[in-house]
């Protein structure tokens, strides 16, 4: 392994996210590879357009597989940024590919995304990501970057992290705002509370938007509603997210450009929806603890019986 300022790195999962990320630490001096299912022809010919408010740039990664086990690299970092889908099991996945030293980098939404990785991995490094961007897959190969593009980053579950650091530096050389958190887990508690109201509302609203939202005040107080839920439950587990926070999530989003959520666009492609990431294992979390959330109860019932719809093999 070559662990400098261009590490090797294996991004797993071509979605929106991934790719965007994964572009910018190109640009910043990264060898990064992909494997890539459904896209594999197209970004294997043409690489992957990024239409970004920050400039739009072109992501060809330096070698694209569709198997794995045709990745014959040692990869400093592999970056996992597929959907959190009950179907996709990531550590089977990356399996083949992690040697002595990988450290995986989580960057996917919902809660306890690390747990069954850092289960299969023990002896490598987990870094846990969360990135606050407005981003969509408009089609195979092309990523259209709307609006923010924040990250949090840091060592699973806590704690100070030399190849964390590397990935901050990097991103930060390609002009993403990055912040190195030794605290993850709760930052990842804190990107939930965005996640659970308006990912869920924004398919059971008819295909509302941010702005349709945050505009109508039955919805808006739904949204806020959710939060409180969100932020109950993660004091319960010791990650504090006071009423102030919660204002400016709110605040935030009323300004934002309307902006149509990742689960929307799963809906409307007739996807299989992150339903149980971003509501389920919380609602388990609290029923393990006896909290009653009933706004999050009641968006679950409702997205259940739609996403079944579009899970396979029903």
């Amino acid at each position: 392994m070559s662990m400098s300022m261009s590490p090797e790195i294996l991004l797993v999962g071509t979605g929106a996210v991934g790719s965007f990320y994964s572009g910018k630490l190109q640009q910043a001096g990264a060898r990064v590879s992909a494997l890539c299912r459904s896209d594999y022809e197209i970004v294997k010919k043409s690489g992957i357009a990024v239409k970004s408010v920050w400039g739009d740039f072109h992501f060809m990664p330096e070698l694209v597989v569709n198997r794995i086990e045709d990745y014959k690299q040692k990869p400093d970092y592999i970056i996992v940024s597929t959907k959190v889908l009950p179907g996709i099991k990531p550590a089977s996945i990356i399996a083949p590919a992690v040697a002595p030293g990988t450290s995986i980098f989580m960057l996917q939404n919902g809660i306890g995304v690390e747990d069954p990785v850092a289960a299969a991995f023990p002896k490598n490094e987990i870094i846990s990501g969360l990135a606050f961007i407005c981003v969509s897959r408009t089609s195979y190969g092309r990523v259209e970057h709307q609006d923010y593009g924040r990250l949090v980053i840091g060592r699973y579950p806590s704690g100070p992290s030399e190849k964390a650091g590397i990935l901050e530096a990097l991103f930060k050389k390609s002009g993403v705002p990055c912040e190195h958190d030794a605290s993850v887990a709760t930052a990842r508690w804190k990107k939930l509370i965005w996640n659970a109201p308006f990912n869920p509302m924004s398919v059971l609203g008819a295909g509302a938007d941010t702005m349709e939202m945050m505009g109508n005040p039955a919805s808006r107080h739904l949204a806020k509603k959710v939060m409180e839920e969100v932020a109950l439950l993660a004091g319960r587990l010791g990650h504090e997210i006071t009423e102030a926070f919660i204002q400016k999530i709110l605040d935030d989003t009323a300004v934002m450009k309307p902006y149509k959520t990742s689960m929307l666009l799963d809906f409307e492609n007739k996807r299989p929806m992150e339903v149980e990431a971003i509501l389920g294992r919380p609602l388990a979390i609290a029923k393990d603890l006896g909290i009653s959330l009933p706004y999050m109860e009641s968006l679950y019932g409702l997205l259940t019986i739609i996403n079944e719809r579009f899970i396979p093999n029903r």
